[in-house]
């Protein structure tokens, strides 16, 4: 298990003497061999900017930097993957922030790469090794010409060409979860929001935000091209948009307008769920999936992070529970940290969330976030920290009836059962 670390040419090395280490929380751990997988399918090596690698002599357990200028490396992992670690460094510049990726810990073993983390879905659906870039070049050429006034098109085209998104591919590639985003306006000024950030920040957004607001129209041509299938789902709310509930109206509409032609495929949003009048009226005019995303059920630890405008956290579990009860499949996008989800008060918490909601489905999701910048930000542990395997296993015997995953799933009732 031995330490990766990169010098300035982002050449990668395996010391031959150090061991891997990691972070979790505050602190540096040993990595143990049960907390590895191999290097998944479509994950991807990156060097944390401004740090020494760290290692730890196994003969003694003293952990150490790499003498020289290197710097740590870590992995960034394809959904259906749940890190249970961060990476192992110390930064040389503690001004500075990582950009905004999911870093996890990385070690060489056995010949190969493997990671600190394990699968909590099938991945295949989300691996960019499945998603053909020639053909959604294809697939851009075509919707863009067909529809060469909507805007939404053009803004997704660089999505899915510019930054490879896999949802906005996957409108391209009309296939499985597609994208269809409304709003430029949002009720929450996320700490780790990858569309907009404040100048003073010191986080650079990596995707650019939704400038125009579309009509329904635009909507409504999006819709009815990708829901084609039974198993299709186009989604509101967008990386690279703001939060759409915001723009109830025009998504009540759409819905109502495709819903008038098709009865194909599933209609989801991926929302805060802070605007609970909004969200009622958008579950009632024919909303099948909702993904609510939240980073705790803690109201200090959700405030400090989402920074919400207006509402609260009981508006967002208003919003789960009206849903449930109106029979939409719910879930949340719960985004998860090493030392942080896996505190005993934030486990307690979630739990009681999900009994209070009737949630359906927990998505694992690795934040994307500077560690530091995030644990200064947050509420300090109060009680055991019991590591992320050890909580994916408490999720699953305290709440038996709720799936513990990675992505949206279908429901298994049809909307003739609800």
């Amino acid at each position: 298990m031995h330490l990766v670390y990169a010098d300035d040419k982002d050449n990668v090395y395996d010391h031959p003497d150090l061991f891997g280490v990691a972070r979790s929380g505050d602190d540096l751990v040993e990595i143990l061999e049960d907390d590895l997988i191999p290097l998944p399918p479509g994950a991807t090596l990156v060097g944390l900017p401004n740090t020494r690698a760290i290692g730890m002599d196994p003969r003694t357990g003293r952990m150490m930097p790499v003498p020289g200028n290197y710097h740590a490396v870590g992995a960034l992992l394809p959904q259906g993957y749940t890190r249970y670690y961060v990476p192992g460094y110390s930064k040389t510049d503690k001004s500075q922030v990582f950009p905004l990726f999911g870093y996890t810990a990385v070690v060489w073993k056995d010949g190969a790469f493997y990671v600190a983390a394990g699968a909590t879905d099938d991945p295949e659906k989300w691996n960019p090794e499945n998603c053909d870039r020639g053909e959604v070049r294809r697939g851009v050429e075509r919707l863009l010409e067909k529809y060469p006034d909507n805007r939404l098109y053009q803004h997704l085209s660089n999505c899915a060409l510019g930054y490879e998104c896999l949802t906005s591919s996957n409108t391209f590639l009309q296939r499985w979860e597609g994208g269809v985003p409304v709003s430029f306006a949002c009720n929450a000024g996320c700490f780790g929001c990858i569309s907009e950030q404040p100048e003073d920040s010191g986080f650079v957004s990596p995707q650019t935000r939704l400038q125009f607001k579309p009509t329904v129209d635009e909507v409504v041509e999006i819709m009815l091209e990708h829901l084609r299938t039974p198993e299709s789902i186009i989604s509101f709310g967008q990386g690279c948009e703001g939060e759409p509930s915001t723009q109830a109206k025009t998504i009540i509409e759409a819905i109502k307008r495709v819903r008038e032609q098709t009865s194909m495929g599933y209609i989801n949003i991926n929302t805060n769920g802070g605007l609970s009048d909004h969200m009622r009226a958008i579950v009632d005019a024919g909303l099948d999936l909702m993904r609510v995303s939240t980073i705790s059920a803690l109201d200090d630890h959700y405030n400090a992070y989402y920074r919400p405008r207006g509402y609260t956290l009981k508006n967002v579990e208003k919003s789960l529970k009206y849903a449930t009860d109106k029979g939409v499949y719910t879930s949340i996008n719960y985004l998860i940290f090493p030392g942080v989800t896996d505190r005993e008060e934030e486990i307690e918490a979630m739990i009681g969330f999900a009994k209070r909601t009737g949630l359906k489905l927990i998505q694992m999701r690795n934040l994307n976030i500077d560690p530091e910048a995030y644990l200064n930000l947050i509420p300090k542990a109060q009680g055991e920290i019991y590591g992320m395997k050890t909580l994916i296993e408490i999720f699953r015997e305290e709440l038996p009836d709720v799936v513990i995953g990675s992505y949206t799933h279908l429901p298994s009732v049809t909307r003739q059962q609800r």
